[in-house]
């Protein structure tokens, strides 16, 4: 068989297979039609005593006939076919009403069914944005995708090539990923193997914070189904999906700080006695988008909101997590102290040097600062020659020992 025949052959295949798929698509709606009105994302269609009628934004036809409904969707250029296999693809996702569909549908900028909010032009943070109709949404998922962020994760949403009408696929990476070589990432294709990708930071230092913008970049899930793509990001961000859901629908249920200290036991029985200020000193510390991709909705309690910005990520917190409770025990031990004044001599040099150790390992920066660097407060070499001049060979600041008056 020569060359052109291989591609006619081809050729004929791929017409077969387009002749199948739509027939197929037509077969759907027609069945659907029979029993009740299709009206879903723009599209309608609805069997009438005349034939059927179908109506898009953009056209509307009366009296046609199954023949006349399989040559309007045989024309992949027509806006009819787009708007009929946007519902047929929905029809096969099912869920209507679920966490994992409403966030598909999130994914490629389709008006949610469900959401208590109107989708209005905002910013990309999960709760305001600009939703797309079916042609404008098709032309983007035919060309480069449709792109969405969530946390740290770059989420692409595409139309699949050699499938059925209008089936999705989803290709998932780091943001820091956005521009790379797909040769150049690490391939994945089980949704499971997200797991792994958070266990552990660039360093290898463990994660006990899924949330926390330590996310490894250098991998790539690619061809994903909607279900997989849910599943992958729910094992990188657990149940964020669902409390976006249910914000989404006006029911998130939030536990803010008094109560949920409230019902702790044992060790942490005492997270309940942390003084309303440092409560905000707490979420200051832990719940800001620098420490937290999620965006904090609990308060200290109903009708008594902390005065930190709860920060702007896309999924939201709806209660003080076990390692705010955890830290929380030691500050709640810590302000049982009683303050004493303390007398030490230092330079305003060296005063300046303290403030800019502690805001350089506060806000993660240390590793910033060069060891050639020694203007900078925070400087290793800086820090070192402090000690060996302030701090004596017992370890006490200035050589005052405070401790017997200190629990670390």
């Amino acid at each position: 068989m020569s060359v052109t025949d291989h591609a006619d052959s081809d050729a004929n295949a791929d017409t077969d297979a387009n002749t199948s798929t739509n027939a197929d698509l037509t077969d759907a709606l027609l069945e659907h039609a029979d029993r009740e009105p299709i009206a879903f994302d723009g599209f309608r269609l609805e069997a009438t005593d005349d034939g059927y009628a179908i109506a898009t934004p953009a056209t509307e036809r009366t009296g046609l006939s199954g023949r006349d409904l399989r040559e309007a969707l045989a024309d992949e250029t027509d806006d009819v076919h787009e708007y009929a296999s946007n519902w047929r693809y929905w029809q096969r996702m099912g869920g209507e009403g679920t966490a994992r569909r409403a966030f598909l549908r999130w994914c490629e900028r389709a008006p949610l069914e469900d959401a208590v909010e109107s989708e209005t032009e905002g910013t990309d943070d999960g709760r305001s944005e600009a939703t797309r109709a079916v042609p404008d949404r098709y032309e983007a998922l035919a060309a480069d995708g449709l792109e969405r962020q969530w946390g740290q994760l770059s989420i692409t949403t595409r139309l699949a090539d050699g499938s059925a009408p209008g089936e999705r696929r989803y290709d998932l990476r780091h943001v820091d990923d956005r521009g790379a070589d797909p040769a150049d990432l690490e391939a994945h294709d089980r949704p499971r193997d997200a797991r792994d990708l958070t266990t552990y930071d660039e360093k290898g230092r463990y994660r006990p914070l899924k949330t926390a913008p330590t996310l490894v970049s250098g991998w790539a899930f690619t061809g994903l189904s909607g279900d997989d793509l849910v599943d992958a990001v729910e094992f990188v961000y657990p149940a964020t999906v669902a409390n976006w859901h249910r914000e989404r629908r006006g029911n998130l249920d939030v536990d803010h700080w008094l109560e949920t200290a409230e019902r702790q036991t044992g060790i942490y029985d005492v997270v309940d006695e942390l003084p309303r200020e440092a409560v905000e000193w707490m979420a200051e510390a832990c719940c800001v988008d620098s420490q937290c991709l999620r965006r904090r909705e609990w308060e200290y309690e109903e009708g008594d909101e902390l005065s930190v910005d709860g920060g702007d990520g896309p999924f939201p917190c709806r209660e003080p997590c076990s390692l705010v409770i955890a830290a929380a025990r030691k500050w709640a031990i810590l302000e049982t102290e009683e303050e004493r004044t303390w007398e030490f001599e230092l330079t305003t040099s060296e005063k300046n040097q303290l403030e800019a150790l502690i805001d350089a390992v506060a806000e993660g920066r240390t590793d910033e600062i060069r060891e050639a660097d020694v203007n900078r407060g925070a400087n290793r070499y800086r820090a070192r020659y402090l000690r060996a001049k302030r701090v004596d060979g017992e370890r006490n600041l200035c050589g005052v020992d405070s401790s017997v008056d200190s629990d670390g």
